[in-house]
C-alpha cells in the first residue's frame, strides 16, 4: 500500500529483456540497507518487487525489478529505456503519515497529456483517459498519476484537469510534463468498489 507522496526520483540504469520477463536497475538515493529483497516499491505508480540491490560507485543504491508482459503491455513501462527518470515511493509502514490518499501500486490504464496551462505559479495538467477509465473520475476525487497522489479539479466526458504545484513539480519526475507525454494511472479505489457494487447482478 502506498499514499502517493513520491519520495525519490530515481533513473533507469538497464534494461533486459528476458524470456517471459524483463528486467529494470534503477539507481536512487535509498539508504540500501532499509530496503530488503522482496520489499514493494512504486515506480511511477506501479508496484514491483525488490529482487536484487547494491551500491554504486557515486555512492547510489541501485535494485533490479521484475516486469512481466502484462505490466509492460498495460502501464508506461513498455516503453521505457536507460536514462528515464522514475517517481519512487516506498511502501507504507504502519504508523506512517497518509499524507496523499490510498494507492494500491495497481496500474488501471494509461492516459494521455493533451494540455498544460499556466495558473499563476501552478499548472493546470489536462489528461484524456479511456472511457472505461474516465467513469471512475469525479470533481474533488482522488487520482494517482504516474505515483502522485492528486485531486481532480474539474471533468469534462473523458478529460480531466488537475493543479500541480511548484513542489510538486520540484520533486518528481513532472517537472518537464508536456502535451503528449503518456502517464500511468490509477483511479480511486473506494471509486472502483463503489462501481463495482452497484453494478453487481450476482454470478
Amino acid at each position: 500500500m502506498f499514499t502517493g507522496i513520491i519520495t525519490d526520483v530515481g533513473e533507469l540504469l538497464e534494461r533486459e529483456n528476458r524470456a517471459g520477463a524483463t528486467r529494470f536497475r534503477i539507481a536512487s538515493r535509498y539508504d540500501p540497507d532499509s530496503v530488503a529483497i522482496g520489499a514493494s516499491i512504486a515506480h511511477d505508480g506501479c508496484c514491483l518487487t525488490v529482487t536484487e540491490k547494491g551500491v554504486l560507485d557515486d555512492g547510489r543504491m541501485w535494485h533490479d525489478v521484475e516486469l512481466s508482459e502484462e505490466t509492460l503491455r498495460k502501464t508506461t513501462l513498455g516503453e521505457w529505456r536507460p536514462g528515464r527518470a522514475v517517481n519512487l515511493e516506498r511502501a507504507l509502514k504502519v504508523g506512517d503519515e497518509l499524507g496523499g490518499h490510498y494507492v494500491s501500486g495497481h496500474v488501471d490504464g494509461v492516459g494521455e497529456v493533451t494540455a498544460t496551462e499556466p495558473a499563476g505559479e501552478s499548472l493546470v495538467v489536462r489528461i484524456l483517459l479511456s472511457e472505461a477509465l474516465a467513469r471512475y473520475v469525479a470533481p474533488k476525487g482522488s487520482v494517482a498519476l504516474d505515483g502522485i497522489s492528486l485531486t481532480v479539479n474539474a471533468v469534462a466526458g473523458c478529460a480531466f484537469a488537475v493543479n500541480i504545484i511548484p513542489h510538486t513539480r520540484a520533486v518528481t519526475t513532472w517537472r518537464d510534463i508536456a502535451p503528449g507525454r503518456k502517464i500511468n494511472v490509477e483511479v480511486d479505489m473506494l471509486a472502483r468498489y463503489v462501481a463495482r457494487l452497484t453494478e453487481f447482478g450476482g454470478c
